[in-house]
């Protein structure tokens, strides 16, 4: 079966902004974001990508953009079940006033019970964006054989529930992984198991250098904005 290599979008406005963006349109790149993305097609000169699937959402599409001007015939797919988490209400709100919400506390410790207001549950994200990876994966088998390689490019909280899946693990236990703005994460499925290969490769690693303000332990939703 073929390999996946999920991208999560670069640096957007609302990372650099604290906001959670979820579905708000109109969400860019920053500057940091598009430097990221025009690096992108070197990091992956070596793989042969037979095809591109991307949300919906601008700021995926701006990432994949300079991997699809570099490569003239790789096809490009909108994948809806790849979208970010529908947020609801809590869409465009800052993450700093979030934090007092009492459902983020399940969201944290308990994330397959919660359902964002007026949104979805974090449950069927994760039911929608493996479904979809499946049917990606039998179809690119059969158009470009069982060792092909295509990408996915999507969103913090989607690749999260993905690495999950492919481990095995716990819907509960996925804010325990993390993936930062245009880092690779690289699934090889087979018949039997997938085989996580990468996760969150950015090629950087500035993060991991202590932050001034340290870390009280919950996970960003959405992803978090990555290295200063």
């Amino acid at each position: 079966m073929p390999t996946l290599i999920l991208v999560r979008h670069g640096r957007s406005t609302a990372n650099t902004s604290g906001v959670l963006a979820g579905r708000t349109p109109g969400v860019a790149l920053d500057e940091r974001g598009a430097a990221q993305a025009a690096a992108l097609p070197g990091r992956l000169a070596a793989l042969p990508i037979s095809e591109v699937v991307t949300s919906p959402l601008q700021r995926c599409r701006e990432t994949v953009r300079p991997l699809l001007e570099a490569r003239p015939g790789l096809r490009s797919h909108t994948e809806e079940r790849i979208e970010e988490c529908d947020y609801g209400d809590w869409s465009g709100r800052k993450l700093a006033e979030l934090k007092d919400e009492p459902l983020m506390e399940v969201v944290q410790a308990h994330p397959s019970a919660a359902a964002f207001p007026g949104g979805e549950s974090m449950r069927a994200m994760h039911t929608r964006a493996a479904e979809a990876v499946r049917e990606w994966n039998a179809r690119v088998e059969e158009q470009h054989g069982a060792d092909a390689v295509y990408l996915m490019c999507s969103h913090g909280d989607i690749i999260k529930a993905l690495v999950a899946d492919a481990l095995g693990l716990h819907l509960d236990l996925f804010q325990r992984i993390s993936v930062e703005p245009c880092s690779i994460t690289a699934i090889r499925y087979t018949r039997l198991r997938p085989f996580l290969v990468r996760l969150g490769d950015t090629g950087d690693f500035a993060s991991l250098a202590p932050r001034e303000e340290p870390s009280e332990g919950d996970a960003p939703v959405g992803g978090g904005a990555g290295a200063p």
